[in-house]
């Protein structure tokens, strides 16, 4: 993503968290989560969002490196956000 989808996924989870995490994760447990933590406070709310981007933006760039990661992120439910959905990775043909 460049820096102005970057710029707005920003905006839009400051406004409102459980918006950016639907951009990021789709509609699933994480967004469950992140409404949830909303409803209980302000700040959890936002604590998850910036979490599940950070960690998205993370493993994107990572793959595109050619870089796989070994574990999946702790308290991320979404494959769109692991990083198993951003396609293969080819070898080098033999």
């Amino acid at each position: 993503m460049g820096f102005v989808s970057a710029f707005l996924l920003i905006v839009m989870t400051v406004i409102f968290p459980p918006l950016g995490v639907f951009a990021v994760a789709g509609c699933g447990m994480d967004l469950l989560i992140n409404i949830v933590l909303t409803i209980l406070g302000y700040l959890p709310g936002h604590l998850h969002a910036f979490y599940l981007e950070w960690v998205y933006y993370e493993r994107k760039e990572q793959s595109m490196a050619g870089r796989l990661m070994e574990r999946p992120a702790p308290f991320v439910f979404s494959e769109r956000v692991q990083g198993t959905s951003y396609g293969t990775i080819r070898g080098d043909p033999v």
